[in-house]
């Protein structure tokens, strides 16, 4: 079969069936930063996370250049995008890092699948966020699928942002190993969890062991003051 192709990014190409349509550039794993932001106003963030509302993009690079920062684009899919002050390269270099003990996980990990449909509302949206979240917390890598059907099939971009989505916010427990790629009537990326399945085990049994103690504690200071009263 032969493929078109999809241009995601310089490191990011989506194979695709019927995708015909042309695209403007989508990115995931590279974000934009300074001067290839090319929007009029960003809500910007602080490099300790402050908030410091929606500004013209000239004020934000502006201020990235006052500190000797990075202005990164962190959330281009909300309005206006969100960016934040901060130095890229540490920022590349702590990914990468991510992303190779991801990789040294690989052994005792298991891949769950989670599916997306392309319109799909907010709150199943939600309730399969919750899914890959508990799944990666638990050590196991996710395989994220939008399935297309009938006429969404010549929406690619649809799907991309839909994944680019996802992947933004799940970060606190993944980070992306495989891009989007075209996998029969679907697109398709792999989210790997950032601890193995062997620490997220000895995590989990910690708190079951704390859990247990707190449940036994009560019971037995309710059998000494009961001794107590026997006594009296």
């Amino acid at each position: 079969m032969n493929f078109s192709v999809l241009r995601v990014d310089k490191d990011f190409l989506v194979p695709t069936w019927p995708f015909k349509s042309r695209q403007k550039e989508q990115q995931i794993s590279d974000p934009r930063i300074n001067e290839r932001i090319r929007v009029p106003e960003v809500r910007l963030v602080g490099p300790n996370g402050e908030q410091l509302g929606i500004i013209k993009i000239e004020e934000a690079l502006r201020m990235a250049q006052e500190v000797d920062l990075d202005l990164v684009e962190v959330s281009p899919t909300s309005a206006p995008p969100v960016c934040k002050l901060m130095d890229f390269g540490k920022f590349k270099y702590e990914a990468a890092q991510k992303i190779r003990e991801a990789r040294k996980n690989q052994t005792n990990t298991v891949i769950k699948t989670v599916r997306f449909g392309l319109k799909i509302d907010d709150h199943d949206y939600g309730t399969k966020k919750g899914q890959i979240e508990r799944f990666l917390k638990a050590g196991d890598k996710v395989k994220v699928m939008v399935v297309f059907r009938g006429r969404e099939q010549s929406r690619p971009e649809m799907g991309v942002k839909l994944l680019q989505k996802v992947a933004e916010e799940v970060t606190e427990s993944g980070v992306v190993e495989s891009s989007p790629s075209a996998d029969g009537r679907s697109l398709v990326m792999v989210i790997a969890p950032l601890r193995n399945k062997a620490d997220a085990k000895a995590d989990a049994k910690r708190a079951a062991e704390k859990k247990a103690k707190a449940e036994i504690a009560p019971t037995e200071t309710e059998t000494k003051d009961s001794a107590a009263e026997t006594a009296d």
